[in-house]
């Protein structure tokens, strides 16, 4: 997976693929280039059927912040005992990632900010330290952060300058103290906030 530590990086990325991804937490990469960048980034572009594939199985990749062996795990666990809509348990599973359900509930600017938030122990799952950004939430469990967290500079801003609309399948409190959250049910294949097709992420991982 490209790394995506610069702001320019992040935008290139998106432009490459001709969407914003919110999890990458940089918004207006396609609202001056609407295109690909590079010396023919105004041409035209055609995919092949692979090509086709590949662009929405990048777009689930990079959005959640995933290497490519991560999210082969995932889709494995998602096919265990499904014959049909593996694709609906497969974002299910990635929609419920401790550091997505943090960067859902707006407490951080991106996937990755919220994979910090994580790492350095500021976030509380049922009032217990989780520092692991891959754990799954299980539906009803309670997403808190640490009382000094809340205080944090970074946390205050994207609290102000949400990137995304909480989804229904989240309950969001806010109180003078601190904000809060719950899974209230699983997300389904219509939680990934941008356009996707689930058909060819299910294509290309077909001989999985």
């Amino acid at each position: 997976m490209p790394k995506l530590g610069s702001h320019r990086k992040r935008w290139k990325i998106q432009r490459s693929l001709l969407i914003e991804l919110p999890g990458l937490g940089k918004p207006g990469a396609m609202e001056r280039r609407p295109y690909p960048p590079g010396q023919h980034g105004q041409a035209r572009r055609k995919f092949s059927e692979y090509g086709l594939r590949m662009r929405e199985k990048q777009k689930i990749l990079l959005h959640y912040g995933l290497r490519e062996e991560q999210l082969r795990r995932f889709v494995k666990k998602a096919k265990a005992g499904q014959s049909t809509d593996w694709i609906s348990t497969l974002i299910g599973l990635l929609e419920t990632r401790l550091d997505n359900v943090i960067f859902r509930l707006g407490f951080a600017t991106s996937v990755l900010a919220a994979r910090q938030l994580v790492r350095h122990n500021k976030v509380l799952v049922n009032g217990k330290r989780i520092n692991i950004g891959s754990a799954l939430v299980p539906v009803g469990a309670e997403i808190s952060l640490t009382p000094d967290t809340y205080q944090n500079v970074n946390y205050q801003y994207a609290i102000r300058q949400p990137r995304l609309l909480i989804p229904d399948w989240l309950v969001y409190t806010s109180t003078p103290e601190h904000q809060k959250g719950q899974l209230r049910s699983m997300p389904d294949g219509d939680a990934v906030p941008f356009p996707y097709e689930g058909r060819l992420v299910a294509e290309f991982y077909s001989g999985i």
